[in-house]
C-alpha cells in the first residue's frame, strides 16, 4: 500500500534548502494504461513495470522488475508523453522522507513534492510546513498518469 501526500511547489526559491545537496535520481516513465494505471519506469539504471489501483492518497502498488530491453520495447507502446524528472530525496523530521520531483521537457518548471506515510492516520494528521505549498493530494490532476496525457 502506498500512502502519500503530494504538494505543489511554486518555486525553488520557496525551499528552505538546496536540493542539490541531497541524493537524486533521474527518472523516465511512461504509461501503458491509465485506468487502471500500468506504468513503466527507468529509475537511474533500474527498470520496473508498476500497477497502481484507483485512489488519491492511498493506493495499492505492485512493482515488477524489467530488463533494459523489455523496458525499451514497452516504452514504444506508451500512451501520451514520456515523463522525465529529477527526484531529490530529502530527509524530514519524524523519520519522514520528501521526494522532490523537478519535471523536465514540456512539463517544466513543474515541481511536486511527495511524502510517504506508514498509515492513513499519520498522513491525515501531518501538518506540512508552509514552504511545501498547495496540498494537491486529493487532486487527480497532479498524478503522473494524468500529466502523461495532457
Amino acid at each position: 500500500m502506498e500512502i502519500e501526500r503530494k504538494f505543489l511547489i511554486s518555486s525553488m526559491e520557496d525551499l528552505p534548502f538546496d536540493p542539490e545537496e541531497f541524493p537524486c535520481r533521474e527518472i523516465e516513465q511512461g504509461y501503458l494504461c491509465t485506468s487502471p494505471v500500468v506504468r513503466i519506469r527507468r529509475d537511474n539504471e533500474k527498470y520496473f513495470l508498476t500497477y497502481k489501483s484507483k485512489g488519491l492518497m492511498s493506493r495499492e502498488e505492485y512493482n515488477l522488475p524489467l530488463t533494459p530491453e523489455a523496458y525499451e520495447h514497452l516504452r514504444t507502446k506508451a500512451d501520451g508523453r514520456i515523463i522525465t524528472k529529477t527526484r531529490y530525496v530529502i530527509p524530514l523530521e519524524q523519520g519522514l522522507t520528501l521526494e522532490l520531483d523537478l519535471f523536465h521537457g514540456d512539463l517544466a518548471p513543474l515541481i511536486l513534492a511527495e511524502i510517504e506515510f506508514a498509515d492513513e492516520e499519520s498522513a491525515l494528521a501531518y501538518q506540512p510546513p508552509k514552504w511545501l505549498g498547495e496540498d494537491v493530494t486529493f487532486s487527480a490532476a497532479y498524478h503522473n498518469s494524468t500529466l502523461s496525457r495532457l
